[in-house]
């Protein structure tokens, strides 16, 4: 079966929708913590980093993010198109796409499986997820 890759569109798409997700998770949780008189401004630091440093990671090794479902697409090991990512392989990738920025994607259009960097590094490929009639 040969695997569909997104385009750098749809995997920028997923990303800003991840993003947004992010925003109003932090909204919430510091309005959770508003309604407590003199929470520690220990429980927000934990919780902004705990949201970014926790939530695509995670998400990944159970095929993708928000954003990835959303555009209908997912990550996979390179090696097994169909196999998902382990939390290693999750963390690599993350901290890999973290330190690189928008530089991880520009390796897109220069390979087969239109890996970025963070997918190279990480030994994964995202591809489009297939509907059952096709």
């Amino acid at each position: 079966m040969e695997h569909k890759y997104p385009s750098l569109s749809e995997r920028i798409q997923s990303m800003l929708i991840d993003q947004v997700l992010i925003v109003v998770l932090m909204f919430a949780f510091a309005s959770m913590l508003d309604q407590f008189e003199n929470s520690p401004d220990w429980i927000r630091i934990v919780l902004f980093f705990g949201i970014w440093g926790v939530y695509e990671p995670i998400a990944m090794t159970f095929g993708g993010s928000m954003g990835n479902y959303a555009k209908g697409i997912r990550v996979r090991k390179f090696n097994s198109g169909l196999e998902s990512i382990n939390i290693l392989q999750a963390y690599i990738r993350y901290f890999v796409k973290i330190a690189l920025g928008w530089l991880s994607f520009l390796t897109i259009n220069m390979n087969t499986g239109r890996r970025a960097v963070h997918d190279l590094a990480a030994a994964t490929v995202m591809i489009k997820k297939y509907n059952k009639q096709s």
